[in-house]
């Protein structure tokens, strides 16, 4: 019989659970070890799809993976994103968060719940929205655009990319305060509502900006910006809270994977996208469209989406959103 001194049984113990420890694959440096999915619940050409697409070509420098953008526009981009929240969380699928979900969960017209349904991974970047018009168009400014629509109650059309989107709940927010009234016409993406501004299918475009290269063109007029100052490339165009109406919208797009994502991998993809976030890339990505780097970690961005839920509640209330919703 042979007898082994206590360290000995404790050293072979530790080296049997390290072997065993070591036999295992450990999942998160294995990760990824094939292409990933990032749906994009927008359009392609869109401002949303190019600013996704050089945050993608950037987080896949990282991960050694390529990130495969997969565009699933529709429903004011919660079609994508209930797609991407019913993948399997296994980190392969992830996607742009419009943070619309925060009102359209509310309204009941998408079954799900962003404070429980989501792996918040970053948010990465914020919107410049704004008012643009046809250059001969008979309104030089937003004061004259809106005695228009008061004139004229529900005759001036405008194009938005959905019905209950930051879109289009900033234009009826922006008619509010004005006393105002316009004709919403819901698109899948901005890209469409763009192009039929162009072709003089409706008089006003509400989007993020992708107006802004026809604007420098002289094709369009931009009538107000949204954000709480002045943008980088717009400096003399005026805010809407400038001119009297105190609206302001940013709409930070935000990524995130189904909920259940195993923490290795959600740190893994939190690494990512945060060195992808800072890349000359997508910096380049979003200074070519004014749009505000606002970037916040997957725990930041959770909170950030429970604080606009909770504002949105007050703005479904004060909007008469159901009603709006209601009417199509």
């Amino acid at each position: 019989m042979t007898f082994f001194a206590p360290q000995r049984r404790e050293f072979l113990r530790g080296a049997a659970s390290l072997g065993a420890t070591l036999a295992l694959p450990t999942f998160a440096a294995e990760f990824p070890e094939r292409p990933i999915t990032f749906i994009c619940p927008w359009p392609a050409g869109g401002t949303a799809d190019a600013t996704m697409r050089a945050l993608c070509t950037a987080a896949a420098k990282v991960l050694g993976q390529t990130v495969v953008v997969e565009n699933k526009a529709g429903a004011s981009g919660m079609l994508g994103l209930k797609a991407m929240v019913s993948a399997k969380a296994d980190g392969y699928t992830i996607g742009q968060v419009p943070i619309s979900v925060t009102r359209f969960s509310q309204l009941g017209t998408v079954q799900i719940d962003p404070l429980k349904d989501l792996t918040c991974l970053a948010r990465t970047s914020g919107q410049t929205f704004g008012i643009a018009v046809r250059s001969e168009a008979p309104w030089k400014t937003l004061k004259e655009f809106v005695a228009a629509a008061k004139a004229q109650p529900g005759r001036i059309t405008y194009g938005s990319a959905g019905i209950g989107g930051a879109t289009h709940v900033g234009m009826e927010e922006f008619a509010h305060a004005a006393g105002a009234q316009f004709n919403h016409i819901p698109y899948k993406g901005g890209a469409p509502a763009l192009q039929d501004l162009l072709g003089g299918q409706v008089d006003a475009l509400a989007d993020s900006s992708s107006w802004a290269p026809h604007v420098k063109a002289g094709k369009l007029r931009l009538l107000a910006t949204w954000g709480d100052k002045r943008t980088q490339d717009f400096p003399d165009t005026p805010t809407l809270r400038e001119q009297g109406f105190d609206v302001v919208v940013d709409a930070p797009n935000g990524i995130a994977a189904p909920k259940g994502l195993e923490p290795a991998v959600e740190k893994r993809l939190r690494e990512a996208f945060r060195v992808a976030a800072a890349s000359p890339e997508f910096t380049a990505a979003c200074d070519k469209i004014d749009a505000p780097l606002m970037y916040l970690d997957g725990p930041d961005y959770a909170q950030y989406i429970a604080a606009m839920f909770k504002r949105e509640t007050a703005l479904i209330e004060r909007l008469k959103l159901r009603e709006l919703m209601a009417k199509g």
